[in-house]
This record gives C-alpha cells, structure tokens and sequence, in this order.
C-alpha cells in the first residue's frame, strides 16, 4: 500500500464516520475508494465493516444527552439489532453478490418514501392508536432485525433504513430517533466486526486506517448532526439515500 492510497483511505474513513453519525450510508465512502485501490469486493465489504465499527460507537456516544430516557428501549432493540448484523454476515459469505446488489435499490428508495411521509404516517398512527402504546408491537422489533440484516450484509444506508422504521414506530422527534440510530447501527457493526474477524479475512491495514478515520469523522458528524434542525436532518438523509440509489444503480452497469 503506498502512502497516497493509504491517505485515501483514511480520509474516506472520516467522511463515512461523519456521514453515518449524522445519517448513515457512509459505506459509500469507503468501498468504492477500496473498489478503486483493487480490493476484491467481499473482502473490501468485510474490511470496511470492522473498520467502520469504531466511528459508530463514536457517533452514539456525541448523541448521549438525545439518549437519556431511552436506555431501555435502545437495549431491547440492539439484541434485535445483534441477531440482524449475524445473520446478514452469514448471507454475505454464503449469498453471490448479485442478488444483494439488485434489491438494495428498491429498499433505499423505499426507506427514503417513508422518512419523507413518516411525519403524516405518525399523525395517523396517533390517531388510531394511543402515543403510548407504539411502539410495542412486533413491527418495531422485527424491523430493527430486518435493518440489522441489511448492516451485517452491507451496511450501506443502514442508518436510513433504521431511521425510517424508528420513525414511523415511535412517537419521537428526529434527533432522539437519530441518537437510537446511532446506538443501533453501532451494535449491528461491532457484531459484524466480530463476526467477520472469526470467520472471515479482513485486511488489518484497511481496517487500521478506516477505523482511525471513522473515529475523528463520527465524533465530529455527531457534534454537527445535533444541531440541525428536523426538516434539515430530514432532507439531509432523503438526499443522500437518493445518492446511495444512484451509485448503486450505477454500479450494476
């Protein structure tokens, strides 16, 4: 590895730790520069993983005061969110990369239709329902385990995923629903990390480089993603939920 691809990586590991504390997808950083530097695919998504692990923690930790109230929720969630980032470490090394890359789209564009229509489908839910019951029903769990599938496989707009179905779940506004976020998307890494280390072969200068730059990136995407306003956060995940569309579109041709 030569010093000018070395540096490219690491500042692709800042902006995706950056990116995914404020909304996710930072993947998108990473893998196409470890495509570009000739990584194979599977080993730049599993090198990526377990760099990428570090700068999640980071970014749920910079969330911390968003967080006071929902220790216990966030809990119940991650041992979904664990179960989720297991199995979809299991697809990755056992599914063709094909079939992932042709659903991917559907599921972004669909996640970016909810977070855009989640504020009408909240006021909805209100009123057939009671605030205080959402949130408890199987829906939210088994969509934090579908969200968890999606990290552990590829992890590429997990976040967006995760923000969509957290806020049409719960009765919270995007900030606290964007601290969850981070907290979650730190277990469905961190559980990938582990998984891909054991039964994988990550490459430990990609994963070095990545993991320093995450760090710096999420704790600085977390400082500035709290002080956003909802409507800004808001158009701020749906446009790069629509990037993350393009460039996998892009990518199949």
């Amino acid at each position: 590895m030569s010093v000018w691809e070395a540096l490219a990586i690491l500042l692709a590991g800042i902006g995706a730790g950056g990116i995914n504390a404020v909304v996710g997808s930072g993947t998108l950083f990473t893998f196409p520069v470890l495509l570009a530097l000739g990584y194979p695919p599977v080993t730049a998504s599993i090198s990526n993983s377990v760099g990428l692990s570090p700068g999640a923690i980071t970014g749920a930790i910079g969330y911390r005061r968003e967080l006071k109230g929902q220790g216990r929720r966030a809990a119940r969630l991650a041992v979904m969110s664990c179960a989720g980032a297991i199995t979809g470490g299991v697809l990755l090394l056992n599914l063709p990369s094909e079939v992932f890359e042709l659903v991917v789209p559907v599921l972004i564009t669909l996640a970016c239709v909810l977070i855009i229509v989640q504020p009408r489908i909240s006021a909805w839910v209100r009123s057939r329902r009671g605030a205080e019951h959402r949130g408890r029903g199987p829906l939210l769990p088994l969509g934090v385990y579908g969200a968890g599938v999606y990290g552990g496989y590829f992890a590429a707009a997990q976040g967006i995923v995760l923000i969509s179905v957290l806020g049409t779940a719960l009765d919270e506004d995007v900030q606290r629903i964007n601290a969850i976020k981070n907290v979650l998307t730190s277990v469905v890494n961190a559980t990938a990390a582990v998984f891909y280390t054991v039964f994988a072969q990550p490459e430990w200068p990609v994963v070095g480089l990545i993991a320093a730059g995450s760090v710096l990136g999420g704790y600085v995407g977390a400082r500035l993603g709290r002080r956003l306003k909802p409507f800004v956060l808001r158009g701020l995940i749906v446009t790069v939920g629509l990037m993350a569309v393009v460039h996998l579109v892009i990518e199949q041709f």
